[in-house]
């Protein structure tokens, strides 16, 4: 069940987010790869590539966002072991510095996994330009 609920929240941000980006490439990059005659990876490497790569890593980061989530629930809901049966127990004994530890661990563990996901992105995206640069 853990698995189920964790896999479910992370494969709809992805699926939603890449659907989205490659709906949303031009179609005249579309004409201009048959115009050139394309073959197909090519086409894939310079054109659907570059379109939903934006669209998946933003919804990876979403992905992430929302596994951390669910596990934290799912865990809470039913654990027998992991961080949220330790915040569990100690909130049945009134040991809050232990919730605090707890809620402080998976806050660091979210923004290591989402800094994870920002050098990847920044790495596969560093020929697209941004408001930032």
């Amino acid at each position: 069940m853990k698995v189920t609920a964790i896999a479910l929240a992370v494969l709809i941000p992805i699926y939603i987010q890449t659907h989205s980006s490659l709906r949303s490439i031009d179609s005249s990059y579309v004409e201009l790869a048959q115009t050139l005659r394309m073959g197909y990876g090519e086409f894939i490497r310079q054109v659907i590539l570059p379109g939903a790569l934006p669209g998946f890593f933003l919804g990876l980061r979403f992905a992430v966002t929302y596994a951390w989530l669910s596990l934290v629930v799912v865990e809470q809901v039913n654990a027998t072991s992991g961080i949220g049966y330790m915040i569990d127990l100690a909130r049945n004994y009134g040991q809050t510095d232990i919730i605090i530890v707890g809620l402080v661990v998976y806050a660091l563990l979210g923004l290591a996994s989402d800094g994870i996901v920002r050098f990847f992105q920044e790495r596969s995206l560093s020929w697209r330009r941004t408001l930032a640069d």
